[in-house]
């Protein structure tokens, strides 16, 4: 990773991660019409569930591909997010969204062990994402319940 050269505030943080999850809502395509993945280093780190981690932007447009190839849409609640600043370069968001993966729909909340809640840890310096980690259930419509016994049970 770079050596930073710029100091960032934590709102300056914020609108990165921000125009982030705008620009996955959009299909990739951050609020200038660029790619969602000018918004990251050239040495970036994206950690998906089950997918694994992405170094770079070669391995992070694949990740995206592949994750982005199962859902139909998704939708953040920008207005329910939770913000946590370290007052170092970590930012930590924690939301709710709903959409439509390929193999349904899902809503946060619907039902209340679902997919939809969502928190991920941002490195942001210099203006870009160096790390990404996002962590939530993949299973966005719900499907996987043979294996959890008080699922199966409902």
């Amino acid at each position: 990773m770079a050596l930073s050269r710029q100091t960032m505030t934590d709102e300056q943080r914020k609108s990165v991660a921000l125009e982030y999850l705008k620009a996955f809502d959009n299909g990739g395509t951050t609020s200038s019409g660029g790619s969602i993945l000018d918004l990251f280093a050239p040495d970036a780190q994206v950690m998906f569930p089950k997918w694994g981690i992405a170094e770079g932007h070669e391995a992070i447009g694949r990740m995206f591909a592949d994750v982005g190839g199962t859902l139909k849409s998704i939708k953040h609640h920008y207005a329910e997010f939770t913000w946590i600043f370290s007052g170092g370069d970590l930012v930590v968001a924690e939301g709710t969204s709903h959409g439509e993966h390929t193999d349904g729909p899902w809503r946060a909340g619907v039902p209340d062990w679902a997919a939809g809640r969502w928190c991920d840890v941002f490195e942001i310096r210099d203006w870009l994402i160096q790390r990404c980690f996002i962590y939530l259930d993949p299973d966005y419509a719900g499907k996987d319940t043979a294996r959890y016994p008080w699922l199966r049970a409902n």
